[in-house]
């Protein structure tokens, strides 16, 4: 399953990338990249806190897929679409990333290894039963959300 969707990932990036050598984009491709990133990110974890939320029906090997595919997307090398000249402040309303991601001192990198380190360990626990999930779901929240406190744009 990780297989499969590393490889639509992977064509995915490169239509995206296709695209924008072509001309045929909207917007920057960079941006349009982390956004479906974050898309992607959201969609898995909405599965996996509806679980463990109980409000959808927990199903282990669903809840084990999701948090595969979370560990997988935050493994990922995301270096080319978080390029130097694409905040908020470069490309206005079409990112809601603040510059201070890319200023000297900033912990995003380390935050995203925070992360992928938490994705991990909570695919290592998701398809041992709903009250697993709780649990290992923190540790993701905490680095998603002190990303999105530090270097997004805050929700009006």
């Amino acid at each position: 399953m990780t297989r499969h969707f590393t490889l639509a990932l992977t064509c995915a990036a490169l239509a995206v990338g296709g695209m924008a050598q072509a001309g045929g984009h909207e917007g920057n491709p960079a941006v349009k990249a982390r956004k479906a990133h974050m898309q992607l990110y959201a969609f898995s974890l909405g599965t996996l806190g509806g679980m463990a939320k109980g409000a959808v029906e927990y199903d282990a090997a669903a809840a084990k897929a999701a948090a595969d595919n979370l560990a997988s997307l935050a493994a990922l090398n995301q270096m080319a679409y978080w390029a130097p000249g694409t905040s908020m402040d470069d490309l206005g309303d079409q990112t809601e990333a603040l510059p201070a991601i890319w200023q000297e001192g900033s912990k995003a990198a380390a935050i995203g290894g925070q992360l992928a380190e938490a994705a991990a360990a909570l695919a290592a626990v998701a398809g041992d039963g709903q009250s697993a999930l709780g649990p290992a779901l923190g540790p993701v929240g905490q680095a998603c959300g002190a990303c999105h406190k530090a270097y997004r744009k805050p929700k009006s």
